[in-house]
């Protein structure tokens, strides 16, 4: 059984409940820290067992122990999102452990800062390959799996850079906007398998990746204002729990869209 894809005759009301990911697999990229370590501990909490992509898998800072205290399996799985070989592997060692994958989570990613009239070539191929080209690359050996399990599920973390353009980071922008129009390419075409594809566009969440950045007090004080709604900084759980959203039954009907969880920022 695949948890994230009912039968299209299969009321989400029929299931103990419409967010429950028992039984399923999830491999969740980049998961050391930041936003993938609260979407791997959030998948857990719902049920799945989790493979944890790692650049180095001897140092997991504690995550699978605290994915098995939930009551779920852990593997840490070697994973740099720019080795696609690597990536292909990981992927196929978490089918031989778990039996399946159910979902796909492409969480690796990052950016760099400098006006767009000096980006170089060498940075923005970096950016490219981390963001772009390994979601597409992931996705494609994923996908074949869970094409021939009968479906599955593949949530892409773009950005809300993907969505509105952000001065100085031009790079990081153009990347992220591709995964959002990826997300719908991939969804068109694999939904004939079964294959649910989606995308989530955070705004800025309080994670060790951004507390240089927003322990500026003018940086913040100018991020609060852009976020248009709500006027403050997101938590990661904010995010990861849309992430679980999409993987569940309660997403079912739910493909090629992309999620922004930015407070109102792209509203304005």
């Amino acid at each position: 059984m695949t948890a994230s894809l009912p039968d299209a005759t299969t009321s989400v009301s029929h299931f103990s409940s419409p967010f429950d990911l028992t039984g399923s697999a999830v491999l969740v990229t980049g998961a050391r820290r930041g936003l993938g370590r609260a979407i791997a501990l959030e998948f857990a909490r719902a049920g799945a067992d989790v493979a944890i992509g790692l650049r180095d898998v001897s140092d997991d800072a504690g995550l699978a122990s605290e994915i098995e205290a939930l009551g779920r399996r852990a593997l840490p799985v070697r994973l740099d999102a720019t080795d696609l070989e690597g990536g292909r592997t990981a992927i196929d060692r978490a089918v031989e452990e778990f039996g399946r994958l159910d979902t796909l989570v492409n969480n690796a990613g990052g950016g760099i800062m400098g006006a767009a009239i000096d980006v170089t070539e060498y940075d923005f191929d970096r950016v490219w390959a981390l963001n772009t080209k390994s979601t597409y690359f992931l996705s494609q050996h994923a996908a074949r799996h869970m094409r021939d399990a009968g479906g599955g599920s593949i949530v892409n973390v773009a950005s809300q850079a993907g969505l509105v353009a952000l001065p100085g980071e031009s790079a990081y922008c153009v990347a992220k906007a591709a995964v959002v129009h990826m997300t719908r390419c991939h969804a068109v075409e694999w939904g004939g398998y079964g294959i649910r594809v989606n995308a989530l566009a955070p705004t800025f969440i309080e994670t060790d990746g951004t507390q240089a950045a927003l322990s500026d007090p003018e940086f913040r004080a100018d991020t609060l204002e852009r976020i248009a709604g709500l006027h403050r900084i997101g938590v990661p759980r904010e995010v990861s729990g849309a992430a679980v959203f999409l993987a569940s039954p309660a997403a079912s009907l739910v493909t090629g869209q992309t999620l922004a969880i930015d407070g109102g920022w792209t509203a304005r």
